[in-house]
């Protein structure tokens, strides 16, 4: 089951954009070929093993060896990078 900070973000999946600057940053970060970024993180956010946290202003989202950061009020995936954990741990609360 899924916590409230998970099913905010993935409601608001529609609202995710990048600048120009952050595809360049997301693709150089995880050696990316992938032609839509934003659609890419939409695809591992939307992932059911997607561990998603919320710090501050801003979500996390470690999947599949990277952590992906996203703006909490804008949407605005920020950067991401490898985290060599291709299973993240689950923080215990």
């Amino acid at each position: 089951m899924a916590s409230d900070i998970e099913e905010m973000l993935k409601e608001n999946l529609d609202r995710l954009h990048t600048t120009d600057l952050g595809i360049e940053r997301i693709k150089r970060n995880l050696c990316l070929d992938a032609d839509d970024v934003v659609n890419w993180c939409r695809l591992k956010i939307k992932n059911p093993k997607a561990v998603i946290t919320r710090k501050g202003k801003n979500w996390y989202v470690n999947i599949d060896g990277c952590k992906i950061t996203v703006n909490a009020h804008s949407y605005t995936i920020i950067t991401a990078h490898k985290t060599g954990n291709k299973y993240p741990k689950i923080s215990k609360k």
